[in-house]
C-alpha cells in the first residue's frame, strides 16, 4: 500500500497563497507593526495591542515585538500597553492594510532596567496556555541572593512547582522531574549546564537578559526535547538610540555591560562581561599550594541586530563562559558553555512572520589529576548544530497558526580517560556518539467565543542514532552479550514519536477563569549522575539501542482569579498528574566517570508525579511580591530496586513554601526579603553494618526511604538608589543583602562514619555549606 506524504513546503505555499487572497482583504484589513521601548528601541515581547471599539479583539506581540491584527475596515482607536510603561493610543481610519508601530515610554519614575514582564492579568485569565510564569527583572534585581549577584535561576526556584536541587546547586526540578528534564534556552541555543562555581552562581548574567519565561510541562508545540519544562531566556537587543553602559562591583565578582546603536533606529549591539576574582585573594596566601590554586569563572554575552529592510531583520548572539577550579599542580577542573545563534526575521506578508535560525551549542568539561603517580585526564562534551525554521500565520483576530521544523546534529562524548605512561590509572576508549534529532510541529490558538479559548498542537519528533560507533547488547544483570561496530554515516536506529498538546480556558467572569490541558513530551538526551544534586561532571548519553526515549504524559487543571477592586492581587491554583516512562537509574555501586561501558550499569523503569500549586501575587504598589506553596509527590519504580516497589524520587520534597516581599519605601530605599521552607531531600541511610575481610561495611536500606532534615532560610536585602540629578546620565546604587540571616545550618549532605571511640557504633556527620553571609554590591549606569 502506498502512502502519500505531502511535503512541508506544499503546506507553506498554500498558507502563503491564502494570506495573499484579495477575497479576504475586500472587507477586512490587517494592522501590523512592532512595539518597542521608546528610550532604547528594545522589542517589548508580549506587549498587548487592542482595538478599543471591538471588545475582546486584541493580540500580544511575539518574541520579536511584532504584532498583527485583522479587523473590518473602519475607524478605530488602537491601544498598546505593557506592564511598567505608559499606554499609547492611535486613532485611525483604515480602508486598507497598513503598518503601525508603537514606541512606549516607561511609566512612573525613570527605570534603570527594561521591564520584561509582559503578562497582564487579563492575558493570564484568557489565554489557554497553562503553567506559564514570566519573571520581572526589576524584581529580580531586588531579591536578596548569595554574594549579592542577581540570579534568574535562583529566583526561578522561588516559584511553586520549581524546586532547587539543593544548596550550592543551580540545578532545579519542575513538577517532580529530574534536573536534566528541563530545556534551558539562551536566544534559542540550549545550555546544558547552567552553573558557575559548582552551582553557587548561574550561567546567566542578568545585565544581558531581556525576557525569561518558564513553561511547566504543558509547553507549546514549538518546544520539545525535554519532559518537565522549558526556560526560554532572551538576551537584550541593545540600545539603538544612544550609547549606554552599566556594571557592578561586588565582594567576589564584578560585571560590565555596554550597548549602543550600530546605526540609529536600524541596528544595535550589546556586550556584557563578568568575572570573579576570588583567585586573586588566593595569591595573597603564604601557603604555596593555596597560592598556586585557581578559583574563578568568567562569562561574556554579545549580541547585534540590524534592520536590512522593512521586511527583514538579522540577529546574531553569542555566549562564552568558563570555570576553572584547581589545587596547585595536583588537581584541576575546567568546564564551560559556548553558544551562537544567527537568526533572520522575514515578513512574507502582514500576516505571515518567519524566523530562520542557525544555532551552535557546546558544553564540555575536563578533570586533570596529577598526584601519587595517578596522572590522568577525564574529558567529556556535548555539541549541537541546529537548523530551525518557524512560521507564524494570523488568518484573523481570533486565530494564530504556528508551524515549523528543526534538525539537530548531536556529538556526545559521555566521558573517557587518557593516562600518562606509568600512571596507575588505565585509559579508556573515546566512545563518542553521533545522532540526528528532528521535529516538525503545528499549533493553533483559537478564540472560539469571547470567553472560550483553545490551543491545540501536534509535534512529530524523530531521533536517529548514527555511525560510527560500537554498541553492545546486555543481559538483565548488565553482562555484555555482544558488540557490533558500525561505519560512519550509517543510520543505526531511528525512533519516531507523536507529541499531542491541548489546552482550553473558559473565563467565568471578568475576574476568574478555569483551564485544563494535556501534553505529551519526549526526551532523547539523558543525564547520568551519582550525586544528590547536579554537578558539572555529570554525564550525558543519547538514546541508543538499549536506552529508549523517555516520555511523559501530563494532565493539568487550574483556577485563576484577580483579587481587589483594581486587580491588585492575583491567585493561581494548578493541579497536575504526570506519568513517566523509560526512566533511567543505575545499579548500586556504579561509578559513572571513566566507566568504559556505562550502559551496562543502567536500569530502566517508570515514574509518576502529582501535586497542587498555589501562587498569590501582588505586582502593583509600593509593596509587591508573592507567596507560593506546593504540595506534591514524585516516585519511581524499577524492577531491580527496592524489590520492584515504588520509591521516592531523588527530587521528591512533598512540601515547599516560598515567600518573596519587596517594599519601596521611597525613591531612594527599597527593602526585600525571602523565606523558604521545604521538606528535606530523599536519601538512603545505612540500617546496619557487617565485616568484610576485616573491614566494617555499612548495609544500606531501601532506596530514598529516608530524608535530610527540613530546609529553612531567610534572606534580607536593601537597595539604595542615589538621587538622579537632572542632566546627568551617570546613575549609581548600592545593594546590600544577608544570605541565611537566621544562621541556620541547612544540611548539604550527611555521611556516616565509625565512632572513633567505639568502632561498633556509627556517627552521622552533617555538612552545611553556608551560615550567615552578608554582601554589598555597587551598581552604576551611564
Amino acid at each position: 500500500m502506498q502512502k502519500h506524504v505531502y511535503p512541508f513546503g506544499l503546506w507553506l505555499l498554500v498558507l502563503l497563497w491564502l494570506a495573499q487572497q484579495p477575497a479576504l482583504a475586500q472587507t477586512r484589513i490587517t494592522l501590523s507593526g512592532t512595539v518597542q521601548d521608546a528610550t532604547s528601541g528594545e522589542n517589548l515581547t508580549g506587549a498587548t495591542v487592542r482595538v478599543r471599539e471591538l471588545p475582546g479583539v486584541g493580540t500580544g506581540a511575539n518574541a520579536y515585538g511584532f504584532y498583527t491584527l485583522t479587523v473590518p475596515a473602519g475607524t478605530y482607536t488602537l491601544e498598546a500597553s505593557f506592564v511598567g510603561y505608559a499606554t499609547q493610543t492611535r486613532a485611525l481610519t483604515a480602508s486598507a492594510s497598513q503598518r503601525l508601530d508603537f514606541r512606549l515610554k516607561p511609566g512612573g519614575s525613570e527605570l534603570n532596567e527594561v521591564v520584561v514582564t509582559g503578562r497582564s492579568t487579563d492575558a493570564t485569565l484568557s489565554k489557554a496556555q497553562m503553567g506559564v510564569e514570566t519573571l520581572d527583572l526589576r524584581q529580580i534585581a531586588k531579591v536578596p541572593v548569595l554574594f549579592g549577584e542577581k540570579d534568574v535561576i535562583k529566583t526561578l526556584t522561588l516559584l511553586p512547582g520549581i524546586k532547587s536541587a539543593g544548596e550550592g546547586s543551580s540545578g532545579f526540578s519542575v513538577r517532580g522531574g529530574a534536573v536534566d528534564q528541563n530545556l534551558i534556552l539562551l536566544d534559542e541555543a540550549p545550555v546544558y549546564n547552567a552553573s558557575h562555581l559548582l552551582g553557587f552562581f548561574s550561567t546567566f548574567n542578568s545585565d544581558a537578559i531581556k525576557d525569561l519565561t518558564v513553561f511547566k510541562g504543558g509547553m507549546p508545540a514549538q518546544y520539545g526535547g525535554r519532559l518537565s519544562s522549558v526556560v526560554d531566556i532572551k538576551m537584550k537587543d541593545g540600545n539603538n538610540q544612544q550609547l549606554h553602559g552599566s556594571g557592578g562591583i561586588g565582594l567576589i565578582a564584578s560585571r560590565l555591560a555596554l550597548e549602543g546603536p550600530i546605526t540609529k533606529d536600524k541596528g544595535s549591539f550589546l556586550v556584557t562581561a563578568r568575572r570573579t576574582y576570588a583567585d586573586l585573594f588566593l595569591k595573597l596566601s603564604k601557603n604555596e599550594t593555596t597560592k598556586n590554586s585557581s578559583l574563578y569563572f568568567y562569562d561574556v554575552n554579545a549580541k547585534a541586530n540590524y534592520v536590512l529592510s522593512d521586511r527583514n531583520r538579522l540577529y546574531f548572539s553569542a555566549y562564552l563562559g568558563r570555570d576553572a577550579l584547581g589545587l596547585a599542580n595536583t588537581f584541576g577542573q575546567y568546564y564551560g558553555n559556548k553558544t551562537a545563534t544567527l537568526r533572520l526575521n522575514h515578513l512574507f506578508s502582514d500576516r505571515v512572520f518567519s524566523n530562520t535560525s542557525l544555532i551552535f551549542s557546546k558544553y564540555d568539561y575536563e578533570i586533570d589529576i596529577t598526584s601519587n603517580a595517578q596522572n590522568f585526564v577525564i574529558k567529556s562534551k556535548i555539541q549541537d548544530l541546529n537548523l530551525k525554521q518557524d512560521f507564524e500565520f494570523t488568518p484573523s483576530a481570533t486565530q494564530t497558526l504556528r508551524f515549523g521544523a528543526q534538525a539537530i546534529y548531536h556529538t556526545i562524548t559521555p566521558g573517557y580517560v587518557t593516562a600518562d605512561a606509568g600512571s596507575s590509572v588505565n585509559g579508556t576508549a573515546d566512545k563518542t556518539n553521533y545522532s540526528l534529532e528532528t521535529a516538525a510541529y503545528v499549533s493553533h490558538e483559537w478564540q472560539a467565543a469571547p470567553r472560550l479559548n483553545f490551543t491545540t498542537g501536534l509535534r512529530l519528533s524523530g531521533f536517529s542514532l548514527l555511525g560510527p560507533g560500537t554498541y553492545s547488547t546486555y543481559a538483565t544483570d548488565g553482562t555484555v552479550l555482544a558488540g557490533t561496530t558500525y561505519g560512519k554515516g550509517e543510520f543505526l536506529k531511528t525512533y519516531v514519536r507523536l507529541e499531542p498538546r491541548f489546552a482550553a480556558s473558559f473565563q467565568l467572569n471578568e475576574a476568574s477563569s478555569l483551564k485544563a490541558g494535556y501534553a505529551r513530551n519526549v526526551q532523547n538526551l539523558h543525564l547520568l549522575s551519582n550525586s544528590s544534586t547536579s554537578l558539572p561532571t555529570d554525564l550525558y548519553v543519547p538514546t541508543t539501542f538499549n536506552v529508549k526515549p523517555e516520555t511523559s504524559d501530563q494532565v493539568s487543571a487550574g483556577y485563576y482569579r484577580t483579587l481587589g477592586q483594581d486587580k491588585t492581587y492575583s491567585l493561581t491554583v494548578e493541579t497536575y498528574y504526570k506519568a513517566l516512562n523509560n526512566q533511567i537509574d543505575y545499579r548500586d555501586g556504579t561509578q559513572l566517570r571513566g566507566n568504559f561501558d556505562v550502559e551496562a550499569s543502567l536500569l530502566y523503569g517508570i515514574g509518576r508525579a502529582y501535586g497542587i500549586e498555589f501562587l498569590v501575587r501582588k505586582d502593583v504598589g509600593r509593596f509587591t511580591g508573592w507567596l507560593g506553596y506546593t504540595l506534591s509527590k514524585s516516585e519511581r519504580q524499577f524492577a531491580e530496586i527496592n524489590g520492584g516497589t515504588w520509591f521516592n524520587a531523588r527530587q521528591d520534597r512533598p512540601n515547599d513554601l516560598s515567600i518573596v516581599a519587596i517594599y519601596q519605601l521611597n525613591s531612594k530605599w527599597s527593602f526585600s526579603g525571602t523565606f523558604l521552607a521545604s521538606t528535606g531531600n530523599a536519601v538512603t541511610y545505612p540500617v546496619g553494618k557487617y565485616m568484610v575481610a576485616g573491614q566494617v561495611v555499612s548495609l544500606y536500606g531501601q532506596r530514598n526511604a529516608d530524608r535530610l532534615p527540613g530546609y529553612r532560610r531567610l534572606d534580607l536585602g536593601a537597595t539604595y538608589e542615589k538621587p538622579h540629578q537632572e542632566g546627568h546620565r551617570f546613575h549609581s546604587s548600592w545593594s546590600f543583602s544577608v544570605y541565611n540571616a537566621l544562621g541556620r545550618e541547612n544540611p548539604y549532605s550527611i555521611r556516616f562514619q565509625a565512632d572513633p571511640n567505639d568502632a561498633t557504633r556509627t556517627q552521622a556527620v552533617q555538612t552545611a555549606l553556608f551560615r550567615t553571609i552578608p554582601s554589598a554590591t555597587y551598581n552604576f549606569s551611564f
